[in-house]
């Protein structure tokens, strides 16, 4: 694998899945004697994907149904 012009190098698929590396992941690089090392950033003040999308949705339900009806419908219960 080459490293562009820009600096830039594509993280292999493979990798970006086992480390959870999605599309607008903060990322940061360490340098460990001869080696580069790229790790999730760990900002907590940041929150992350999955908060980031229940932000969104909270409150957009039309609905009102209780945690038992929910569980019932999930379940094809009547």
């Amino acid at each position: 694998m080459r490293i562009t012009s820009k600096g830039q190098v594509t993280i292999p698929q493979a990798f970006r899945e086992k480390a959870g590396l999605l599309p607008g992941t903060e990322v940061e690089f360490d340098f460990d004697g001869g080696a580069v090392l790229i790790r999730r950033a760990q900002d907590p003040a940041t929150p992350g994907r999955g908060a980031r999308i229940v932000e969104l949705l909270r409150g957009s339900a039309t609905i009102r149904m209780s945690t038992d009806e929910i569980m019932a419908l999930t379940r094809g219960e009547d």
